[in-house]
């Protein structure tokens, strides 16, 4: 297998304050190696700004996930808001209706439980802030097929009952601010 027939996937997971940690995050963020999905709990009206809002402030490309879309490099994908996000074969996004999940959709715990455990992938989780307990068992699944597992601090985090909860499963390897995780995408990743 070939470099260019493997793929670095990060999934990021925020809800109540996750825009304004999304912003630190990305701020002057250059293009990296990787693939990213956000998956934002929020209402369906403030995809677009948030899609705009990441777009002046990061080289990234930023689009909002659409079914079929391929994973590339170089790009930041939003979930969109309604519909749960799966990555088949680590490979392409699906987007589809299904009960809600911890009372939301897109489900942060959906989006990672489908990643693959696929030879020579890179795969890492990272939980932003937010209430509730979505994302932990997601973390649990990316750290049991290899991958790196990221949740932010709670003095950080507007509300720190999701990351939290990530940490709690025992199997977060690391807990930063946002300019931690930053840096630990860099590293995960390496500039494009």
């Amino acid at each position: 297998m070939n470099a260019s027939d493997t793929r670095t996937i990060l999934i990021m997971g925020s809800s109540t304050g996750g825009p304004r940690t999304l912003e630190q995050v990305f701020f002057r963020f250059p293009v990296v190696r990787a693939a990213i999905i956000v998956v934002q709990h929020m209402p369906a009206y403030i995809n677009e700004t948030i899609c705009g809002r990441l777009q002046r402030i990061c080289n990234m490309e930023i689009v909002i996930a659409r079914d079929g879309d391929e994973i590339r490099h170089g790009r930041i994908y939003i979930a969109p808001s309604g519909s749960h996000l799966k990555i088949v074969d680590n490979r392409t996004i699906c987007l589809f209706d299904d009960e809600k999940v911890h009372a939301v959709r897109p489900s942060i715990d959906v989006a990672m439980q489908s990643l693959a455990g696929r030879n020579g992938d890179t795969l890492a989780g990272v939980i932003l802030t937010g209430m509730g307990t979505d994302g932990a068992e997601g973390i649990r699944h990316i750290k049991n097929i290899g991958g790196t597992t990221i949740a932010q601090d709670i003095k950080t985090s507007i509300v720190h009952s999701m990351p939290k909860a990530a940490f709690e499963t025992g199997m977060v390897d690391f807990v930063l601010p946002p300019e931690g995780i930053r840096s630990k995408i860099f590293e995960i990743a390496g500039l494009a």
